[in-house]
């Protein structure tokens, strides 16, 4: 257990289960003077070396997608004060952008990510993990909105790529991560008296 005066809040689930809804509404309650949210989405390994169709053929929802020893290094950083810039990745092109997100200093950092929990390493680093149990049909239609409205996907390809590896992906590694939570939340970001018991427990931490 970390001993910095920086807590890290672990948030784990499917792709679409309310994760970043759940983490931005605790951000909106508390602020962004006491709350930063760092994604794992973010540690997407460089693929700029990589031609297009190779990049779409990444398992996007396998640890290896993942550079989690430079996530590890820049929450060691952010909890002994020092200066974090978070890589800024690119969906549309498959890769991290050429600028990056420098990481405000605060009390409380809600990581969240689909396998942030699959990491002993930086589950040592968490004070409280949060799992968000949301049923498979109601994640598919969430991240079909999503990547066709916000990422410039198709219908086709997240159905193709949801078949290939996301479902796959979620029984071999995600859901059997839930395991290592302090806490799992039946519903995702709607279970209300979730959200009032994390926050009440936040007050506790600031």
């Amino acid at each position: 257990m970390p001993t910095s005066n920086t807590v890290i809040i672990g948030i784990a689930g499917a792709s679409g289960s309310g994760k970043s809804s759940f983490s931005d509404a605790l951000l909106h309650e508390f602020g962004s003077a006491q709350i930063t949210i760092l994604r794992e989405d973010s540690y997407y390994k460089d693929q700029t070396h990589l031609a297009m169709e190779e990049r779409v053929k990444t398992n996007y929802d396998h640890p290896d997608a993942f550079d989690h020893d430079l996530l590890l290094t820049q929450l060691q950083q952010a909890l002994q004060g020092e200066p974090v810039n978070v890589p800024v990745y690119d969906y549309k092109l498959h890769t991290r952008a050429a600028e990056v997100q420098p990481l405000p200093a605060c009390k409380i950092i809600i990581l969240e990510g689909i396998l942030i929990f699959t990491d002993a390493r930086l589950r040592n680093l968490m004070h409280t993990r949060i799992y968000m149990d949301t049923p498979l049909d109601v994640c598919l239609l969430r991240r079909l909105q999503r990547d066709v409205n916000e990422r410039g996907r198709t219908l086709d390809s997240v159905l193709e790529q949801y078949q290939a590896t996301v479902r796959p992906m979620f029984m071999k590694y995600i859901n059997p991560s839930k395991e290592h939570a302090h806490l799992i939340v039946p519903g995702g970001a709607r279970n209300r008296v979730a959200i009032d018991l994390v926050r009440a427990r936040l007050r506790e931490m600031l």
